[in-house]
């Protein structure tokens, strides 16, 4: 695994366009960069998003977008969330 900051998302989906915003204020603050990955329109991407979107278990994690995947960290963060928590979540910190 790499060490990518992926925002799985949809083309016209709401939720993502609704994290879009702080996803670039993440940026702009950390000089961190997040990749896109469209899954909706791409079976490739799609694949790629279910193979991540499991609990150590197997059960699904999320089951939906936008889900956030530190490659670094493993952690993930499933639909909308806060800027203080998206933050934690690229720099690392989230518990």
């Amino acid at each position: 695994m790499g060490e990518r900051l992926i925002m799985f998302s949809g083309t016209e989906c709401v939720h993502c366009k609704e994290m879009d915003p702080l996803v670039e204020q993440l940026e702009k603050e950390t000089g961190l960069k997040v990749e896109h990955i469209e899954v909706w329109h791409n079976a490739e991407n799609t694949a790629f998003l279910e193979s991540i979107d499991k609990n150590p278990d197997g059960s699904v994690f999320c089951g939906g977008i936008p889900l956030f995947y530190n490659e670094k960290t493993g952690k993930k963060l499933c639909g909308n969330q806060k800027y203080e928590k998206l933050k934690a979540w690229a720099l690392g910190e989230l518990k």
